[in-house]
């Protein structure tokens, strides 16, 4: 829109620009929506829902403005609904406000503005008043640095006075806080920002940062490789220039990895319950998902197989979400752990009166409960000798008796089956029944174990963490190095239950925000598993150790140069150097 300045007064529009940036500022910093107004209540800067009201005159019922204009001194409106100075607005009776704040802009003794803000949520409203005297002498120091550049412009000394105000501010916020000097110089930082980028508080002064701007955005972040000590740091950020011409700048920032895991798994979030419940990436997993998919809409019966805690029940409900049967009903029952004497009536129900204790009005079975849906048999090979006769039958005939009963009940009945057990050893000992295992076998579906899987580590820590750091309202701030080093290491035997536990622990112990390192993780895991693979110490054979698993935690099975590229960054050695170490130690 085309703003008509000529009748607004030039106090405060002749440094508009800058009113703009010390109200996104004040937005971040407090978590609110801003405005700035001059004498005329003309609006100079906005952000969020006062961002495109820019140039437009306020309307004859902002009483609040109008009060801290006419006497020169802060308002605050705790129930804005209910305030004597809302009176006058057309909306007062539906207002949505919970909390205003409201403080004079002067010059001279002359008040040529006001700063204020609203809270739209009970949540801003606390927040705020969590923090009232700090936040309240915040907006004050900003109106009078506001009220400075109307006869001059910000130099380095106004940098520091800001950084000094900012200080007992910025620990309060959730994102990684630097404030520069012209030369780089670290002037201010949070506790955040020196835990992301790693580096001490004391001496911090003397630690100079040099900031490459990238092309990539992510949302309203943009990303930024930061490098300091040596070291560089990807992170996602909003850069402010607090000074004209060669000025000092404030970066306000998260984590890029964290940002780049939220979008990714932001932009996948189209895809279908049951196959999205599967995690990874990997080329097995790939296939597994493609074999679920093709398998769905099948009524042949399934038999999962793997080891324990991979998550043959994962695959068991997908088959049944990504099929027809998706509107019927998902039936589980585990074989193992129901005593052999209930299981009969558990599976095909009972009438009343056909046992001693039962209901007398009788018990629908699993079987029956599962008509039009999908009924998953887990740990199978556990099942007694005597019901696998009744459940052959069962599936044959695809009819029911219940206990007690001579009546048949006709059902439709997916049966999907899974086991850790060796069901092909089990027929060969005479365990379990041969005409059974062929007609739960129609389908045959593996899942691999997560060690033979390492890419897949990455995304279901990742993922398991954020479900439980939500569970216990805990922020995650940064994943060091250190903690994907140990759980690549590691070599998960329980696979993906065991993962999954460990994550909830390290939620459990870290504080909020959250720095993930390998301190946080189990003493079983983060000890090494794997230290007994070391006990030949010539230095040959520990490199080609180091190299091997690297590889596997960090390639990938396609073998790209982007998977070699990234195992030489983690080894800290050039791709020429890993490549002929690959060829060294017959590594292809």
């Amino acid at each position: 829109m085309e703003v008509n300045v000529e009748n607004v007064p030039q106090d405060l529009w002749e440094i508009s620009g800058a009113a703009g940036k010390y109200a996104a500022v004040i937005s971040k910093v407090l978590r609110v929506d801003v405005e700035i107004v001059d004498r005329n209540l003309y609006r100079v800067a906005g952000t969020g829902r006062f961002a495109g009201l820019v140039g437009k005159q306020m309307s004859s019922a902002s009483g609040v403005y109008r009060q801290v204009l006419k006497t020169g001194r802060p308002l605050v409106i705790r129930e804005p609904g209910f305030s004597e100075f809302c009176a006058d607005c057309p909306n007062w009776q539906s207002c949505d406000e919970t909390f205003e704040m409201s403080t004079p802009i002067l010059y001279r003794g002359t008040v040529v503005g006001v700063i204020g803000f609203v809270c739209f949520t009970e949540e801003q409203k606390a927040h705020i008043q969590d923090n009232f005297e700090i936040f309240f002498d915040f907006l004050s120091q900003m109106s009078d640095i506001l009220a400075s550049k109307v006869v001059e412009s910000m130099e380095f000394a106004r940098c520091l006075e800001l950084g000094q105000l900012l200080e007992t501010v910025v620990d309060k916020v959730d994102e990684g806080v630097l404030l520069l000097a012209p030369d780089g110089r670290i002037v201010r930082s949070n506790k955040a920002a020196q835990q992301i980028l790693d580096f001490p508080l004391e001496g911090q002064d003397a630690i100079t940062v040099t900031l490459a701007r990238g092309e990539n955005r992510m949302l309203q972040y943009t990303e930024y490789t930061v490098n300091l000590l040596g070291r560089s740091h990807d992170v996602a950020g909003i850069e402010y220039r607090l000074q004209h011409g060669e000025s000092s700048r404030m970066l306000m920032f998260r984590d890029a990895q964290l940002m780049h895991d939220d979008a990714l798994r932001l932009a996948s979030s189209h895809e279908r319950l049951g196959l999205d419940a599967i995690l990874g990436t990997s080329d097995v997993i790939v296939t597994l998902k493609k074999q679920v998919a093709r398998f769905a809409d099948s009524n042949s019966s399934v038999l999962v197989t793997g080891e324990s805690g991979t998550g043959k029940e994962l695959v068991a409900r997908a088959l049944n979400e990504e099929g027809g049967r998706r509107e019927g009903p998902f039936v589980a029952i585990n074989c193992g752990a129901i005593p052999e004497t209930l299981l009969e009536s558990e599976l095909f129900g009972y009438v009343g009166g056909a046992f001693t204790g039962a209901n007398p009005k009788g018990k629908m079975g699993r079987f029956e409960q599962a008509n039009g849906g999908t009924l998953f048999l887990d740990e199978i090979g556990d099942m007694p000798l005597h019901l696998q006769a009744k459940l052959l039958r069962a599936l044959e005939q695809r009819e029911v008796t219940r206990l007690g009963s001579t009546q048949p009940t006709a059902i439709d009945v997916r049966v999907v089956s899974a086991t850790n057990r060796d069901l092909e050893e089990m027929v060969h000992n005479g365990t379990f029944r041969e005409d059974l295992f062929y007609r739960l076998n129609v389908i045959p579906i593996h899942i691999p174990p997560l060690r033979d899987r390492p890419r897949d580590i990455h995304l279901l820590c990742k993922v398991f963490l954020e479900q439980s750091m939500e569970r216990l309202d805990k922020e995650i701030l940064t994943i060091k190095e250190s903690f994907w080093a140990a759980v690549s290491e590691y070599h998960w035997p329980g696979n993906v239950r065991e993962l999954q536990n460990s994550i909830e622990y390290v939620a459990n112990v870290v504080d909020s925000p959250a720095v993930v390192t390998r301190d946080t993780l189990p003493v079983k895991i983060r000890s090494g598993a794997h230290a007994s693979e070391y006990t030949d110490y010539n230095l040959e054979t520990m490199e080609r150790t180091l190299v091997q698993q690297a590889l596997k935690a960090f390639g990938d099975e396609t073998g790209t140069k982007a998977a070699k590229e990234l195992v030489a960054q983690k080894l800290g050695i050039g791709i020429a150097t890993l490549y002929r170490k690959i060829k060294k130690y017959g590594l292809e």
